[in-house]
């Protein structure tokens, strides 16, 4: 039988590490992470971004985090902490997964996405 998107997203949640805003807050101000922003770039403009955020739109999260892609961001290495975050978590709980099929084992991602920080009055960069 086929899978829904939102069941997809629970079955992914049920299998990766889901981080609250704080906790996301916390290892920024820890450093030594990386915070990748997977939504499409009207969304940035509109909102803009959790500062020092890299953006990388899901639809190319996987040609840019291949280390054997010619496209491949160098900010992206499977060694490093990476935290992902859509706008509500959907896109970025599918996503660690798609990661850590390329081999990354510190991922992780901000289960209520931008809008849950944004809603906690935490800084946004860009707007």
């Amino acid at each position: 039988m086929p899978k829904s998107w939102s069941q997809m997203v629970a079955d992914a949640k049920a299998q990766i590490e889901n981080l609250s805003v704080e906790q996301v807050a916390d290892e920024i101000e820890g450093g030594d992470v990386v915070i990748v922003d997977l939504r499409e770039a009207d969304e940035l403009a509109q909102t803009g971004k959790i500062p020092g955020a890299i953006h990388i739109p899901r639809g190319t999260l996987e040609l840019k985090a291949d280390p054997t892609s010619p496209g491949h961001r160098q900010e992206l290495d499977p060694a490093k902490r990476i935290i992902l975050h859509c706008a509500a978590g959907g896109r970025s709980a599918l996503a660690v997964l798609t990661l850590k099929e390329l081999g990354y084992e510190n991922v992780a991602h901000l289960e209520s996405g931008f809008g849950g920080w944004q809603q906690s009055g935490h800084p946004v960069e860009g707007v």
